[in-house]
């Protein structure tokens, strides 16, 4: 009984370090819309300045906060590094993918960025991506981990 239990948690291990073989990795992605207020902190009212946490928050446009985000939990197996969130969009206004790229530091450990198309580049609120893609990118462009919504992985009508 000893050793069955002993192989089974081996395996189990073995299988846990296979899904993590890679030093980065899209834990989670939540798209939605957000408004302005939705980002008011107490603390705001006091120093005047937006207080986003432990979040980080990476804007198309940093002086609107009004926008489509993708809240986006990374995973960094590795130590701490520059890089890059590359985020592809098809809109209900356009069949073509827009790609948007962000500079980001990601820490060892987990990390959230508000990834979020802002202003213009979003200005529904009742608009929902038809699809979309997120990437982790190093600094050179390599892409390290992603994650898409089903609708993305279709292929083009011939």
């Amino acid at each position: 009984m000893r050793t069955r239990t002993l192989i089974t948690a081996l395996l189990g291990l073995a299988t846990a370090s296979l899904a993590w073989a890679g030093d980065f990795r899209i834990v989670r992605v939540w798209p939605e819309y957000r408004t302005p207020d939705s980002f008011l902190r107490i603390s705001e009212y006091f120093t005047g300045k937006e207080n986003p946490g432990s979040q980080v928050y990476l804007r198309t446009h940093p002086d609107q906060r009004g926008g489509f985000y993708f809240l986006t939990r990374v995973a960094n197996n590795s130590g701490a590094t520059a890089g890059k969130l590359e985020l592809s969009v098809i809109t209900p206004r356009s069949p073509r993918p827009v790609t948007y790229t962000y500079n980001a530091e990601f820490p060892h450990g987990e990390k959230v960025y508000l990834v979020g198309l802002t202003g213009p580049d979003w200005p529904d609120a009742k608009e929902h991506p038809v699809a979309w893609k997120i990437s982790v990118r190093s600094a050179e462009g390599t892409e390290l981990a992603s994650e898409q919504s089903f609708l993305w992985s279709k292929p083009d009508k011939k």
